[in-house]
């Protein structure tokens, strides 16, 4: 499934072998020597290094041709360039080495990405190198450890605006409408670092005074989104963020200038390039946003310029510690956002409703792995960017801080900058700088937290005679197959019902949980409270369950807590009981319907309607579905008819609206919406809510060929497209099906962001009659994708995790096609990737199976 792979012993082998000191990094984008310069170009990259003894080795590269290569001088043969590798043998001693070749534009978001905009025809392109997709530009021995100083000239046309990691120093005119641009060299970096953008961007300057002197930073996007940038937002959010990181870290910021150029065709949040931040385009809001939205990216800006620091100054050696940087990056957006609010609870409250819910579902997958995983392969890489590396980690960070004190926590980062800027890095190297700074052993820690996974389950069980508690025990659980109990540092809240039923938290009990249960001598001899509240405050991670008595409480009055954090911690517990069979999925939509009209948390509103949505559909049995569903559908209509004119709320509860209307009454709303008939007060159907509408009416049958054409028409930009082919996918009839099933397995031309709409409309849920035909071919693209057949060896793992993901079949009736799925496994020949990909989506089906036979009983 993974072609050009490379193993963790060939890149250590190799980095034993050698040390690299330089790269020049030509890049041709002219078009000349090319057979088709709308899809390739030429590159032509010279490395100097030292051999540390005799030996073979090898240059990586992915290129359609070598058009030349040398080595000290000497011709080698361009005929030995075969499977992503160049071959050769050095000799003890310094090198140079050369290599020209002509590479390939990228449709897929890998490597130098090229992109038209249908907007006004102008040509933007843009580099995504991570995890090892630099050598689709230049050759380059591709690992993390092997850094080197890069500079990366370009030959462009004169009218475009080229950047890359280091600012430019000189620009001259090689011939008429073509100049060539030359950048100052960068200090020692990876390669995944590196960057090219080129094309017809604006670039807005601002300068910043940072500590170690003035930066110079752009924002930069595509013209025809101008209009749109909200750039001193940018700007404030991004200065705010160098004042917490220079203050906190005490390291002034390294790279000399601070680029965000937002891309189109993104496959990702964002990419920490040295100096050259790229962010998906999506984040200049063409609409109006929600706050939950604004926020999102907020936190992404922030993580990306965190990494300046954690990855980029101090770097892994090899992906097994793509923690380092990771969780890192996500503690730090949170601790920065935390550090520059009036009540940093806030922020916290909105890590723990978004970032560490995910953390939590994907703990539970059984791809689940450690935090400081075994990767042995650039494949076993790309299936590791998850929430366990990302959410999981920044969760285990929190903890971590609490652990050994926040001074001492940040006095061991500022040990770990000094000690290790611009060098690699693992997991011992970090525990030394904190464990030297807070005198602390973190062996223990470490291989409680970072080395083993999954999630544990604390449960309170109180007994109780003529209410007063006689008896608090908490109980630890683990799964079967991740069996470790952990020591947990946790806050317990006493909460109680108030004349005007609101709970108030009357006081907190922390202490430490280790073992199979913990005694909680404090509260013997009390009243039972209204509701105990395991975990309050969010200090451990763990999943926690209510008492009867305090479940009972927190449904009819969660509103009522004053606290954002609590709330969030609660909220956090009612979604993965519901998830666990625990708790009614009706009950759980009920909540949802009671509680949001009362949430400030903007990330909690957001995610509790997302997960009522999947409770009251997946999680409901289906002969109750349709009752729900419509139960669901007038909740939201009637929490929308009653929310505050042009309020956030009122906007997050009417694209909940689109996506829970059924057909009849729902479906006729929204059509009235397209026409302006029947709009609540102060909502604006604007570019994105219409876009919203229109793929649900199209889900609903409610809309042809013809109406989507005329919507993307009306929206002639790249997005207008994704979304018009997004529409199309979810049209109930067989020929749409047909059509993008073709676009989304067969065609070859597809982009990586259309392909990514085509898949995700494509099931649409109540569809079966039309469906249930592509569960067997489901079923054999699976093994097309595994065994590299039918060109997928080469259409780019974007695409692969799309069709593996977003295609995998999700039928009413689960049981029926749970059989189908396990007797395939069988027998099935499957990469180790694709077998994973579908072990975690057959996990879906299970939960979703295991709900509906509770909630059946």
């Amino acid at each position: 499934m993974f072609s050009d792979n490379l193993t963790r012993d060939e890149a250590q082998a190799r980095a034993r072998l050698v040390a690299t000191h330089t790269y020049q990094v030509f890049v041709d984008l002219s078009g000349a020597g090319v057979e088709d310069p709308a899809t390739q170009f030429r590159s032509r990259s010279t490395i100097r290094f030292t051999a540390r003894a005799d030996g073979a080795l090898h240059l990586d590269l992915i290129a359609d041709a070598v058009l030349s290569a040398s080595l000290d001088g000497a011709t080698l043969d361009p005929a030995s360039f075969a499977d992503s590798r160049l071959p050769l043998t050095v000799t003890a001693g310094d090198h140079e080495l050369s290599v020209e070749a002509v590479c390939r534009f990228s449709r897929s978001g890998e490597g130098l990405h090229r992109f038209v905009d249908p907007a006004d025809g102008r040509t933007y392109l843009y580099t995504q190198f991570e995890a090892a997709d630099a050598r689709r530009m230049y050759g380059c021995f591709e690992q993390p450890d092997l850094k080197a100083r890069f500079t990366t000239p370009a030959l462009a046309p004169r009218g475009w605006t080229v950047i890359s990691n280091g600012g430019p120093v000189e620009t001259s005119e090689e011939e008429p409408g073509l100049r060539r641009t030359r950048f100052a060299e960068t200090l020692p970096i990876s390669t995944y670092l590196t960057a090219l953008v080129a094309g017809d961007y604006v670039s807005i300057p601002h300068s910043y005074e940072a500590a170690g002197g003035p930066v110079e930073m752009a924002v930069v996007c595509r013209q025809s989104l101008v209009e749109h940038l909200d750039h001193q937002e940018i700007v404030d959010i991004t200065t705010g963020g160098f004042k917490v990181f220079e203050g906190h870290f005490e390291f002034p910021y390294p790279f000399g200038k601070y680029d965000q150029v937002f891309v189109p065709e993104y496959n990702g949040g964002a990419m920490e390039n040295v100096g050259c931040v790229t962010l998906r385009d999506e984040y200049i809001f063409r609409s109006r946003a929600t706050q939950a939205v604004t926020n999102f990216r907020r936190d992404t800006i922030l993580h990306e310029l965190s990494h300046m620091w954690f990855g980029d100054l101090v770097t892994m050696r090899w992906w097994d510690d793509l923690w380092l940087k990771e969780s890192f990056a996500t503690w730090a957006s949170n601790f920065a956002t935390s550090e520059q609010a009036e009540d940093p609870s806030l922020a916290w409250a909105g890590f723990c409703s978004g970032s560490k819910t995910l953390a939590y579902r994907q703990d539970q997958l059984p791809s689940t792995h450690p935090i400081a995983a075994d990767i042995v392969d650039l494949e076993a890489v790309e299936y590791n960017f998850d929430q366990i590396t990302y959410a999981k980690g920044a969760s285990v960070l929190v903890q971590l801080v609490a652990f050994v004190g926040r001074d001492a926590f940040l006095a061991g980062l500022r040990g770990y900058f000094a000690t290790h800027a611009y060098g690699n890095t693992g997991l011992g190297d970090l525990l030394a700088s904190l464990q030297t700074a807070s005198g602390r052993d973190l062996s223990d820690w470490s291989a409680q937290w970072l080395e083993t996974a999954g999630v544990n389950t604390l449960r309170v069980e109180l007994s109780a005679v003529e209410g007063v508690v006689t008896a608090a025990t908490v109980h630890q659980g683990a799964p079967a197959d991740w069996p470790t109990l952990r020591d947990h540092r946790v806050a317990f809240g006493v909460y109680e019902l108030t004349d005007d039923d609101r709970l108030v938290r009357t006081d907190r009990i922390e202490c430490d949980v280790t073992g199979p249960q913990t005694d909680l001598p404090q509260l013997v001899g009390r009243a039972v409270p209204a509701v105990l509240l395991p975990n309050d405050d969010d200090l451990t991670y763990a999943k926690v369950r209510l008492d009867q008595r305090s479940l009972d409480n927190v449904l009819t009055a969660l509103p009522t807590i004053d606290n954002a954090l609590s709330r969030a911690v609660l909220w956090g517990s009612l979604w993965d009981a519901c998830r666990d069979a625990e708790l009614d999925p009706t009950a759980f939509v009920d909540l949802v319907l009671a509680a949001v009209p009362h949430e400030t948390g903007p990330t909690a509103v957001r995610n509790a309607l997302a997960q009522a949505g999947t409770a009251s559909w997946s999680y409901t049995p289906p002969a109750q579905r349709a009752g729900v569903r419509a139960r669901w559908e007038a909740g939201v209509q009637s929490l929308l008819d009653r929310a505050e004119p042009a309020s956030d709320q009122q906007l997050a509860l009417a694209r909940s609206y689109a996506a829970a209307a059924n057909p009849g009454p729902g479906a006729d709303r929204l059509a009235g919406w397209l026409r302006d008939e029947g709009v609540p007060e102060g909502l604006l159907i604007d570019t994105d809510l219409r876009w919203s509408v229109v793929n649900n009416l199209a889900r609903l049958g409610q809309l042809d060929e013809a109406q989507i054409d005329a919507e993307r028409r009306r929206d002639d930009s790249i997005t207008g497209s994704e979304q018009a082919a997004g529409a199309r996918a979810a049209r109930p009839t067989a020929e749409a099906k047909a059509e993008a099933w073709r676009l989304a397995v067969e065609s070859s031309d597809v982009p990586n962001a259309t392909h990514t709409a085509i898949c995700l409309n494509f099931w649409s849920l109540g569809h079966d009659e039309l469906l249930l035909p592509y569960v067997d071919r489901y079923f054999a693209v699976a093994q097309d994708i595994s065994a590299g057949r039918h060109g997928w060896a080469r259409k780019g793992l974007s695409l692969q995790k799309n069709v593996l993901r977003l295609l995998f079949p999700w039928p009413s009736d689960q049981k029926d096609f749970l059989v189908r799925l396990d007797t395939w496994l069988e027998t099935a020949e499957l990469s180790s990737s694709a077998r994973r990909v579908i072990a975690e989506r057959r996990d879906d089906t299970l939960r979703s199976l295991r709900c509906q036979d509770a909630a059946a009983l």
